[in-house]
Protein backbone atom coordinates (compact mmCIF):
# COMPACT_ATOMS: atom_id res chain seq x y z
CA UNK A 1 0.00 0.00 0.00
CA UNK A 2 1.80 3.39 -1.13
CA UNK A 3 2.49 5.33 1.84
CA UNK A 4 -0.10 8.47 2.22
CA UNK A 5 2.09 11.52 0.49
CA UNK A 6 3.22 14.78 2.95
CA UNK A 7 1.13 17.76 2.45
CA UNK A 8 2.00 19.80 -0.08
CA UNK A 9 1.87 23.96 0.44
CA UNK A 10 -1.29 25.23 -1.19
CA UNK A 11 0.83 27.74 -3.42
CA UNK A 12 3.37 24.37 -4.39
CA UNK A 13 4.09 23.24 -7.69
CA UNK A 14 4.41 19.43 -8.49
CA UNK A 15 7.10 18.63 -11.50
CA UNK A 16 5.54 15.93 -12.76
CA UNK A 17 7.31 13.38 -15.62
CA UNK A 18 4.52 11.92 -17.56
CA UNK A 19 5.63 8.65 -19.90
CA UNK A 20 3.69 6.69 -22.12
CA UNK A 21 4.29 2.91 -21.38
CA UNK A 22 6.06 0.30 -23.83
CA UNK A 23 6.44 2.67 -26.33
CA UNK A 24 10.16 2.76 -27.54
CA UNK A 25 11.89 5.21 -27.94
CA UNK A 26 9.73 7.13 -25.13
CA UNK A 27 6.95 9.67 -25.19
CA UNK A 28 7.47 11.98 -22.51
CA UNK A 29 6.07 15.05 -21.17
CA UNK A 30 7.07 16.83 -17.99
CA UNK A 31 4.53 19.16 -16.51
CA UNK A 32 4.40 22.40 -13.93
CA UNK A 33 0.70 21.73 -12.16
CA UNK A 34 -0.96 23.34 -9.30
CA UNK A 35 -0.06 20.79 -5.92
CA UNK A 36 -3.76 20.65 -5.34
CA UNK A 37 -4.88 20.23 -8.91
CA UNK A 38 -8.20 18.12 -8.71
CA UNK A 39 -7.22 14.71 -11.06
CA UNK A 40 -10.42 15.94 -13.25
CA UNK A 41 -8.02 19.17 -14.54
CA UNK A 42 -4.59 16.93 -14.30
CA UNK A 43 -6.75 14.30 -17.19
CA UNK A 44 -7.44 17.68 -18.82
CA UNK A 45 -4.12 18.91 -18.90
CA UNK A 46 -2.51 15.18 -19.77
CA UNK A 47 -4.66 14.97 -22.26
CA UNK A 48 -3.91 18.48 -24.34
CA UNK A 49 0.07 17.67 -23.34
CA UNK A 50 0.54 14.17 -24.43
CA UNK A 51 -1.52 15.05 -27.85
CA UNK A 52 -4.98 12.79 -27.13
CA UNK A 53 -8.07 13.85 -28.23
CA UNK A 54 -10.33 13.25 -25.17
CA UNK A 55 -12.43 10.54 -27.26
CA UNK A 56 -12.10 7.95 -24.81
CA UNK A 57 -12.47 6.28 -20.89
CA UNK A 58 -9.32 7.42 -18.68
CA UNK A 59 -9.27 6.66 -15.25
CA UNK A 60 -6.24 7.11 -12.59
CA UNK A 61 -4.90 4.27 -10.63
CA UNK A 62 -3.32 4.41 -7.48
CA UNK A 63 -2.64 1.16 -5.57
CA UNK A 64 -6.13 -0.59 -5.53
CA UNK A 65 -8.07 2.59 -6.37
CA UNK A 66 -9.05 3.77 -9.45
CA UNK A 67 -10.44 7.50 -10.21
CA UNK A 68 -12.60 9.03 -13.19
CA UNK A 69 -15.38 10.36 -13.99
CA UNK A 70 -18.41 10.25 -11.86
CA UNK A 71 -20.96 8.65 -13.80
CA UNK A 72 -19.72 6.29 -16.43
CA UNK A 73 -22.80 5.04 -18.78
CA UNK A 74 -22.65 1.30 -17.94
CA UNK A 75 -19.40 1.17 -16.43
CA UNK A 76 -21.06 1.11 -13.13
CA UNK A 77 -18.54 -1.96 -12.53
CA UNK A 78 -15.40 0.24 -12.33
CA UNK A 79 -16.25 1.82 -9.49
CA UNK A 80 -14.15 4.80 -9.67
CA UNK A 81 -14.33 7.23 -7.00
CA UNK A 82 -14.95 10.59 -8.57
CA UNK A 83 -11.61 12.10 -9.87
CA UNK A 84 -13.40 16.01 -9.42
CA UNK A 85 -13.01 15.20 -5.76
CA UNK A 86 -9.64 14.27 -5.41
CA UNK A 87 -6.69 16.26 -5.53
CA UNK A 88 -3.12 15.21 -6.71
CA UNK A 89 -1.30 16.04 -3.76
CA UNK A 90 -3.50 14.01 -1.40
CA UNK A 91 -2.74 11.02 -3.27
CA UNK A 92 1.29 11.40 -4.10
CA UNK A 93 3.93 13.22 -2.99
CA UNK A 94 8.23 14.15 -4.09
CA UNK A 95 9.50 10.87 -5.80
CA UNK A 96 5.70 8.94 -5.74
CA UNK A 97 3.79 8.17 -9.21
CA UNK A 98 0.37 6.60 -9.88
CA UNK A 99 -0.70 5.86 -13.19
CA UNK A 100 -3.53 7.65 -16.02
CA UNK A 101 -4.90 5.10 -18.73
CA UNK A 102 -6.57 6.40 -21.57
CA UNK A 103 -8.53 4.54 -24.16
CA UNK A 104 -9.70 1.18 -22.33
CA UNK A 105 -9.64 -0.76 -26.17
CA UNK A 106 -5.97 0.86 -26.88
CA UNK A 107 -5.22 0.57 -23.42
CA UNK A 108 -2.66 3.63 -23.53
CA UNK A 109 -1.01 3.91 -19.79
CA UNK A 110 1.20 6.14 -18.42
CA UNK A 111 3.37 7.12 -15.01
CA UNK A 112 2.98 10.60 -13.86
CA UNK A 113 5.68 10.61 -11.35
CA UNK A 114 6.30 13.91 -9.04
CA UNK A 115 10.06 14.77 -9.43
CA UNK A 116 9.91 17.74 -7.55
CA UNK A 117 7.86 19.65 -5.15
CA UNK A 118 8.37 23.66 -5.91
CA UNK A 119 7.23 27.22 -4.68
CA UNK A 120 4.86 28.78 -7.21
CA UNK A 121 6.10 31.29 -9.16
CA UNK A 122 4.29 34.16 -9.90
CA UNK A 123 5.24 34.82 -13.27
CA UNK A 124 3.47 31.83 -14.35
CA UNK A 125 0.28 30.36 -14.94
CA UNK A 126 -0.18 26.36 -14.41
CA UNK A 127 -0.54 23.91 -15.94
CA UNK A 128 2.44 24.84 -17.81
CA UNK A 129 4.66 22.27 -20.23
CA UNK A 130 8.05 22.56 -19.39
CA UNK A 131 9.41 19.34 -22.02
CA UNK A 132 9.00 16.63 -23.32
CA UNK A 133 9.60 14.01 -26.51
CA UNK A 134 8.31 12.17 -29.47
CA UNK A 135 4.85 12.72 -30.93
CA UNK A 136 1.92 10.76 -29.11
CA UNK A 137 0.51 8.12 -30.60
CA UNK A 138 -2.30 9.03 -33.11
CA UNK A 139 -6.01 7.73 -32.09
CA UNK A 140 -7.11 4.18 -32.27
CA UNK A 141 -3.89 2.84 -33.85
CA UNK A 142 -4.09 -0.45 -31.71
CA UNK A 143 -1.95 0.62 -28.40
CA UNK A 144 1.88 0.14 -28.43
CA UNK A 145 2.09 -3.08 -30.68
CA UNK A 146 -0.15 -1.27 -33.05
CA UNK A 147 1.26 1.89 -32.99
CA UNK A 148 4.98 -0.29 -33.75
CA UNK A 149 3.20 -1.87 -36.84
CA UNK A 150 1.85 1.57 -38.26
CA UNK A 151 5.20 3.14 -37.69
CA UNK A 152 6.90 0.23 -39.76
CA UNK A 153 4.04 0.43 -42.40
CA UNK A 154 4.58 4.26 -42.66
CA UNK A 155 8.53 3.85 -43.47
CA UNK A 156 8.01 0.80 -46.28
CA UNK A 157 6.37 2.83 -48.93
CA UNK A 158 6.76 -1.07 -50.23
CA UNK A 159 4.37 -2.18 -47.31
CA UNK A 160 1.06 -3.21 -48.37
CA UNK A 161 -0.98 -0.94 -46.03
CA UNK A 162 1.54 1.89 -46.29
CA UNK A 163 -0.65 4.09 -48.58
CA UNK A 164 -3.88 3.39 -46.71
CA UNK A 165 -2.20 4.44 -43.59
CA UNK A 166 -0.65 7.12 -44.50
CA UNK A 167 -3.90 8.15 -45.74
CA UNK A 168 -5.45 7.57 -42.26
CA UNK A 169 -2.69 9.62 -40.34
CA UNK A 170 -3.44 12.44 -42.79
CA UNK A 171 -0.77 12.28 -45.00
CA UNK A 172 2.49 12.71 -42.44
CA UNK A 173 3.08 11.22 -39.49
CA UNK A 174 6.29 12.70 -37.38
CA UNK A 175 6.82 10.35 -34.58
CA UNK A 176 9.77 12.60 -33.79
CA UNK A 177 7.65 16.00 -33.52
CA UNK A 178 6.82 17.76 -30.40
CA UNK A 179 5.49 21.10 -30.12
CA UNK A 180 5.88 22.81 -26.70
CA UNK A 181 4.44 26.20 -27.70
CA UNK A 182 1.34 24.56 -29.16
CA UNK A 183 1.39 22.35 -26.11
CA UNK A 184 1.30 25.96 -23.80
CA UNK A 185 -0.77 27.31 -26.10
CA UNK A 186 -3.47 24.85 -25.64
CA UNK A 187 -2.62 24.50 -21.77
CA UNK A 188 -3.72 28.55 -21.87
CA UNK A 189 -6.69 27.69 -22.98
CA UNK A 190 -7.52 24.91 -19.81
CA UNK A 191 -6.69 28.08 -17.55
Amino acid sequence: MPRRPKSAPKSSIFQLKVTLAEVSPPVWRRLLVPSGIPLSKLHAALQVSMGWTNSHLHQFILGRRCFGPPSLDGMDELKLEDEKKVALDSLVGAKQALLYEYDFGDGWTHEALVEKVLEADPRFRYPLCVGGARACPPEDCGGASGYEDLLDALKDPKHEEHDSLVEWVGGVFDAEGFDLNRVNAELRALR
